[in-house]
């Protein structure tokens, strides 16, 4: 396997040691790089070759939302948020940029070290915690918009997401739904009574199906098609 080549972001530099000490003891991820702003991390990632950044949200110069977006827009790696939830608001905005994944910086070293090889293998990471953050956020963003059904009138955006949702089976319905609740694969596996393979099979038919790229763009697609609503 190809060595998983990271770029550390963050201006607090006993966390940036503390992230690269965690990840020097693997034999297949190298840490290429640190730097301390947004701008550092684009500039850098445009440079060298970076399979995934570890991006704080709260930066000097430009801030890791903006960075995220310009990273993954030229494609120049897969990011992956870290935060202490001191800015929720940042959170649904990061998936927005194309962030593939949220860790707490409070994670332990073995989920640090499984979400980078996650993400550097197309995968999408969201932390349970973080789940319930970003589903909170986007229900606050949606506000007074939460009229009852009957009186609610689907924007044209939303019924081609409703489209998309009609070749759905139930059952990736289900999965769907227990995705959005941030139940990762093996938990969604007990609670459908699934083999954790079929599960998976069942996840990759779905996001093809409404056509995302992961897991993190599900949960956005499930509560902007209306297919989940805030508070149900």
């Amino acid at each position: 396997m190809d060595t998983i080549r990271v770029l550390l972001a963050d201006d607090q530099r006993l966390v940036r040691a503390g992230f690269a000490t965690m990840l020097s003891v693997e034999d297949d991820i190298e840490v290429v790089g640190q730097v301390t702003n947004g701008q550092e991390a684009v500039d850098f990632a445009a440079s060298q070759d970076v399979d995934v950044v570890l991006m704080d949200v709260q930066m000097p110069v430009m801030d890791g939302i903006r960075a995220t977006e310009l990273v993954t827009a030229e494609g120049r790696g897969k990011v992956i948020i870290l935060t202490t939830f001191e800015r929720d608001d940042y959170l649904f905005d990061a998936i927005r940029g194309g962030a593939s994944g949220f860790l707490l910086k409070n994670a332990d070293p073995e989920d640090l070290v499984a979400a980078v090889r996650a993400v550097a293998g197309g995968y999408a990471l969201l932390a349970p915690e973080v789940t319930v953050r970003v589903i909170q956020q986007f229900a606050s963003q949606l506000g007074g918009r939460n009229s009852p059904p009957a009186q609610r009138q689907p924007s044209p955006e939303q019924q081609q997401k409703q489209a998309l949702l009609a070749p759905l089976t139930q059952r990736e319905k289900e999965v769907l739904t227990c995705m959005a609740a941030g139940l990762s694969n093996a938990e969604l596996a007990t609670k459908l009574s699934l083999a954790e393979a079929t599960v998976k099979s069942h996840v990759s038919s779905l996001l093809a199906k409404i056509q995302v790229r992961d897991r993190v763009q599900a949960v956005v697609f499930a509560y902007e098609s209306g297919f989940i609503r805030p508070g149900e």
